[in-house]
């Protein structure tokens, strides 16, 4: 345990080289111990990748995830400038390709380092397990179904 502490102090997590940058599967958990690697990622997330991602929105690089929605430029100028090919010259504007969460990269690591270490433990099993939402509680189908009862 104390072993674990002093290794995590000294090292760096191992960064993976030539895939994509994404979030763990059980990635919004915060597993005891890893609080602190859990809230730097989260400011990250917050503030830098939020940050790149709107100036790629307005620029017009985003990809959509449904094929058939194409995604326009919201800022005709960053449109303008990235077609040109000034990104390249400015590092502030976005590049085409580019993945946001890159700006969480080495945050990313520490975290899944983290939960892979500590989710093992009893005391963060409850995290991982899969949960049932009442009937109660879910959505009804149609609108005709709300406030009836059987």
């Amino acid at each position: 345990m104390v072993w674990g502490r002093i290794v995590d102090a000294i090292s760096t997590p191992k960064l993976p080289e030539g895939e994509p940058t994404k979030l763990p599967q059980y990635f919004p958990v915060e597993p005891k111990g890893c609080e602190r690697h859990a809230q730097t990622l989260f400011a990250c997330l917050t503030n830098e990748a939020t940050e790149k991602a709107r100036d790629m929105e307005k620029a017009g690089l985003l990809k959509s995830y449904f094929p058939d929605v194409q995604m326009k430029p919201t800022d005709e100028n960053a449109a303008k400038l990235v077609a040109s090919g000034a990104a390249a010259d400015n590092p502030d504007l976005p590049k085409p390709g580019e993945n946001p969460l890159d700006q969480c990269r080495l945050q990313i690591a520490y975290y899944q380092r983290c939960c892979e270490r500590e989710l093992k433990k009893k005391k963060n099993w409850l995290l991982t397990e899969p949960y049932r939402v009442q009937e109660e509680y879910r959505y009804s189908k149609t609108k005709n179904e709300v406030g009836k009862d059987d």
